[in-house]
């Protein structure tokens, strides 16, 4: 399975496994993410949900070749889907980043409530670069997180950022040695689940009240901008110039 998922001492581990594809998300992938979110969110005996990856590899974003091959719109996909779910998790969410994360592998992270990376991972969020705009209402959290600046340039550049950069951004709340990771993690996790489900919840609630509608109203935003845009000629080039492994040319492309 390229989603692995096991229930454990109130845990609910959600795991990448298609380390072959770096752990490129499919639409299957994320129908299989939002099912277990939704599964978790259900299931009483669920007090935590906790993400990972692989030591090598948390996610490399969208799997191209698959996401450019679904006709339906953005807003109609699975991956709309489990935006939806994980944006709108009333449990605690835990992420453990290690290898790299790119793209969605790095704005699903802005809804987490805790994030762990080990050492030597690398972020990049390269939508502009790919003739996109960002999504997951990265737009909004990250100048929220990291300051506009900040936001600005991770999100025009697209270039990669280091665990500890991240940490100082206030993006990760811990870098740990690889082998550390998953241990950190689950040990973090099994804390909030001896805690008392409601008093989780209601803390969650609160910390997010503010600014949650406006977060539903930026993904939808993102998303009719982003459907457009697969349309036009600068994602055509991008995407055709990674199936051909070349350097994409935008000088004859005018905004």
């Amino acid at each position: 399975m390229d989603i692995t998922t096991q229930k454990k001492d109130g845990i609910l581990t959600i795991a990448f496994n298609r380390p072959d594809k770096k752990n490129s998300i499919t639409a299957a992938m994320y129908q299989m993410m939002a099912d277990a979110i939704r599964d978790g969110e259900e299931d009483r005996a669920v007090r935590v949900l906790l993400f990972c990856g692989h030591p090598e590899i948390f996610s490399a974003g969208n799997d191209l070749e698959d996401f450019m091959n679904v006709k339906e719109d953005v807003a109609d996909r699975p991956v709309a889907q489990f935006i939806r779910h994980l944006s709108l998790a009333t449990k605690p969410v835990i992420a453990a980043v290690s290898g790299m994360a790119i793209g969605i592998g790095v704005t699903m992270l802005l809804h987490c409530d805790q994030i762990y990376a080990a050492q030597g991972t690398k972020f990049s969020m390269p939508f502009a670069k790919l003739g996109l705009c960002p999504e997951f209402a990265s737009s909004r959290l990250l100048p929220q997180i990291v300051g506009y600046q900040r936001a600005a340039e991770l999100l025009f550049f697209g270039e990669p950022f280091t665990a500890e950069q991240a940490s100082e951004m206030g993006l990760v709340n811990k870098v740990l040695p690889a082998a550390e990771l998953m241990p950190y993690a689950r040990a973090q996790a099994a804390r909030l689940a001896a805690l008392p489900p409601t008093s989780l919840r209601v803390t969650k609630q609160l910390l997010k009240a503010r600014y949650s509608d406006a977060v539903t109203e930026q993904i939808a935003e993102e998303n009719r901008h982003f459907s457009a845009m697969l349309q036009e000629p600068a994602a055509k080039e991008a995407f055709a110039a990674f199936y051909e492994r070349r350097k994409p040319d935008y000088s004859k492309i005018f905004g």
